[in-house]
């Protein structure tokens, strides 16, 4: 081979390499663009979740808020009529009854009394098993948070817009009052010949 043709070869070689190089930082300019677009991508999907997320918690906190509002003065405003049916004939009602005793605090949502009897009321947007139990629980120590109600005889209701798991008829049969709110109306949905329970503080006060 001639001095021009190992020249011409050399010349073609390195055109080569140089395109070759030319394609590989091409390549490498696309894929770091594919790569920020990709990510400026997944960053406004996280912008957008978090957003989402952020208005899903507002919007079941204002849904929670607002129903529990409407359903307590729903429930507060048709009790004393209700409960007069059942022979309990209210004089005064309370909504957000507020106890504290030795720094620990107990808060009930109603409370509707005369001189002789209290009706303590848990007011749920769902009611649930796990509800009743509890509320079962705060009702044997009402008396001790409220002192001014120990001589009284204290019932409980349950009050709900809807309810799972048959949360109602085990509320019934330990002896609760059941509310439902329906429209722009409370009821006592308790059977025919149900009798309430009074509750009574587990263990006497101390002197």
């Amino acid at each position: 081979m001639s001095a021009d043709e190992t020249a011409q070869a050399q010349q073609e070689t390195i055109g080569e390499i140089l395109a070759g190089l030319r394609e590989v930082r091409e390549y490498q300019r696309e894929t770091a663009e594919h790569m920020r677009e990709t990510d400026r991508r997944m960053k406004e999907t996280d912008r957008q979740m978090k957003e989402s997320d952020r208005r899903l918690r507002k919007a079941e906190h204002e849904f929670t808020t607002k129903w529990g509002k409407l359903l307590e003065s729903l429930v507060e405003g048709d009790l004393v009529p209700i409960l007069r049916r059942w022979g309990i004939l209210v004089e005064r009602t309370f909504e957000r009854g507020k106890h504290q005793r030795r720094g620990q605090h107990f808060e009930v949502d109603i409370v509707a009394a005369n001189g002789e009897d209290v009706v303590v009321v848990e007011v749920k947007t769902t009611l649930r098993p796990k509800d009743v139990k509890r509320f079962l629980a705060k009702l044997q120590e009402f008396q001790e948070w409220a002192p001014e109600y120990r001589r009284h005889k204290v019932y409980g209701a349950v009050a709900y817009l809807q309810v799972n798991s048959g949360a109602e008829r085990m509320a019934e049969r330990r002896g609760l009052f059941v509310i439902r709110a329906t429209g722009s109306s409370a009821s006592i949905v308790n059977a025919e010949g149900f009798r309430p329970r009074t509750f009574r503080l587990k263990q006497p006060p101390a002197s």
